[in-house]
């Protein structure tokens, strides 16, 4: 057995600055553009087990299995369902749907900012709702560089704009897991979430089209961004305080997608904006796609219901595969849990971390039928065979797309073995700790610990499991809500999605930028901080100031 050890200098600050070493020179290496994702994420998972093994003091056998574990589970699930996404787009596009749905979108509105908020924010929610792990920005990044946007624009926003739907994310996983560690009802958990992230779905299209049009582009269709942001927002709330947590995202993104287009029958902008690029972003004509008017031939209806088809499909497949009693049908047919020997139940985690000592788990669970993924590989193939596309073909399509995503998937697994390390080892409890230190403002610092979990594991289910426990112990020695806090690390989480680097990679991955993801990282990470303090700033408000105090649940 190993316990493991958070301050392994004997002072505070070193010990942190030692456990910030990993994600400081992973984050680095990418933002330099100078060194390419995967060997960014292979340097640093070298340095990472330098750090775990001679300053953590981590068995070296522990952390190479660590490492190796994490590999593995970064390719099942996330590089899996990275895969088949792009498998279905490529599909779409081979088949002309893809030009019809361009053509479909377009009959809604040509405007390229409400297109951003129809697909990025609206779309990419319902996607975040049902399946979550990535999908949303591997679908919308995909669709906006099909509708011809630049591959910054179409990275960078699908990024920004999937962050307030994330804490509800694939029918509540993240306050599933955030329940499970904290021993707190999952109900109380949803409905705090729900009094927070509400302001930050109204912001977060304001912001979105800002970002991409300048504050004059974006007061110019300041009206259907409302329409958008009140739409989410409002459902988000009803929907977490007063029926669940798991199909918040499913109904407030539908609504929000069917408010929108009917607001745009009634209502158009003054002028169009048909540009593609970001707004004041120099962009190469080598990796820019040239504006193109899109195709104003009306649809027939049998075009249009062929364009929709694929997506259906897929929502109909995401909405039955993030369902639980279908995951508790599909893993009592397929299960394979392999007990990594050496690693399992071998790491102790102890206080204050844990309220007691705790064995860390080193479980790889292949279960391969109930993955996202898979359920997207179904989703393609069905969609393959309905629109004419012959299984030699599709297999020689699919050929093609691992060839496509080699680099990213060996990326990403990279990235997600960095993550199981720093977890096993005790690094980022570190970390934690260093936030949990500071007293009064600990309802700020506390919300941007949930930021740095996201940033380092890239999933807000991971960082609620991760730093879940500590929120609650440390809310209840400083005399504040242990459900607040709790929720304040989801919801400070969702701005952390923005800048880890795994989601990086799949919108690089999705919008074919390979080589590019210092670009997106660079354009993303001062909104990621700001939004992220923002969210610290309502917490703070939440536990101190009259009337948001009435907003706590206790």
């Amino acid at each position: 057995m190993w316990n493991q050890i958070y301050n392994p200098m004997g002072n505070a600050a070193l010990s942190t600055i030692a456990a910030a070493i990993p994600v400081v020179t992973l984050l680095v290496l990418i933002a330099s553009g100078k060194v390419k994702a995967h060997i960014a994420a292979i340097i640093a998972l070298i340095v990472t087990n330098i750090i775990t093994i001679f300053i953590f003091t981590m068995p070296a056998g522990m952390s190479i299995r660590a490492s190796l574990l994490g590999v593995v589970t970064g390719f099942f699930p996330i590089g899996w369902i990275v895969l088949n996404v792009i498998f279905l787009y490529r599909i779409t596009v081979e088949t002309g749907r893809f030009e019809l749905l361009q053509r479909a979108i377009g009959g809604v509105t040509e405007d390229r900012r409400l297109q951003l908020l129809l697909i990025a924010f609206s779309f990419g929610a319902f996607f975040e709702g049902a399946s979550g792990f990535g999908t949303p920005v591997a679908i919308t990044g995909a669709v906006l560089i099909g509708l011809g946007f630049s591959p910054l624009a179409a990275s960078g926003l699908s990024l920004i704009a999937n962050t307030a739907p994330v804490a509800f994310g694939a029918l509540g996983t993240p306050i599933q897991g955030l329940a499970s560690v904290t021993g707190l009802d999952p109900y109380l958990l949803g409905a705090m979430v729900g009094r927070q992230l509400p302001f930050f779905s109204l912001l977060v299209p304001f912001w979105v089209i800002w970002a991409f049009a300048g504050w004059r582009g974006m007061m110019a269709i300041w009206p259907a961004i409302l329409v958008t942001g009140v739409s989410f927002a409002i459902p988000q709330f009803v929907i977490s305080n007063f029926i669940n947590p798991w199909i918040v995202d499913i109904g407030a993104s539908l609504i929000s997608m069917g408010a929108l287009i009917l607001f745009l029958k009634v209502w158009q902008p003054k002028e169009l904006w048909l540009s593609p690029a970001l707004r004041g972003k120099d962009e190469s004509t080598e990796t820019m796609k040239a504006a193109k008017p899109l195709d104003k031939t009306p649809l027939t209806q049998s075009e249009l219901w062929s364009s929709l088809l694929p997506w259906i499909i897929v929502c109909i497949v995401m909405l039955i595969w993030g369902n639980g009693s279908f995951k508790t049908w599909a893993n009592s047919i397929f299960t394979w849990n392999y007990p990594v020997p050496g690693l399992h139940n071998m790491i102790n985690k102890v206080p204050p971390v844990a309220a007691k000592e705790t064995k860390e788990g080193a479980v790889f669970a292949f279960t391969y039928l109930s993955f996202t993924g898979t359920g997207m590989l179904i989703a393609a193939i069905i969609s393959g065979l309905l629109m004419g596309f012959s299984l030699p073909k599709m297999i020689g399509e699919y050929g093609r797309t691992i060839k496509l995503c080699s680099i990213s998937l060996i990326t990403i697994s990279a990235m997600l073995a960095i993550g199981t390390l720093t977890r096993l080892s005790g690094v980022d409890a570190t970390l934690g700790l260093a936030f949990a230190a500071t007293g009064v403002l600990y309802p700020f610092f506390g919300t941007l610990l949930g930021w740095l979990g996201v940033a380092l594991t890239g999933s807000d289910t991971s960082s609620n499991i991760l730093f879940g426990n500590l929120q609650r112990i440390t809310s209840e020695q400083l005399g504040l809500s242990p459900i607040l806090m709790a929720a304040a690390n989801s919801s400070g989480g969702v701005m952390g999605k923005m800048i880890d680097a795994q989601s990086i990679v799949v919108a690089s991955t999705a919008t074919n930028w390979y080589g590019h993801e210092g670009s997106i990282l660079r354009f993303v990470f001062w909104h990621s901080i700001v939004l992220a303090c923002l969210v610290g700033i309502l917490v703070t408000l939440q536990a101190y100031v009259y009337p948001f105090t009435a907003m706590v649940i206790k």
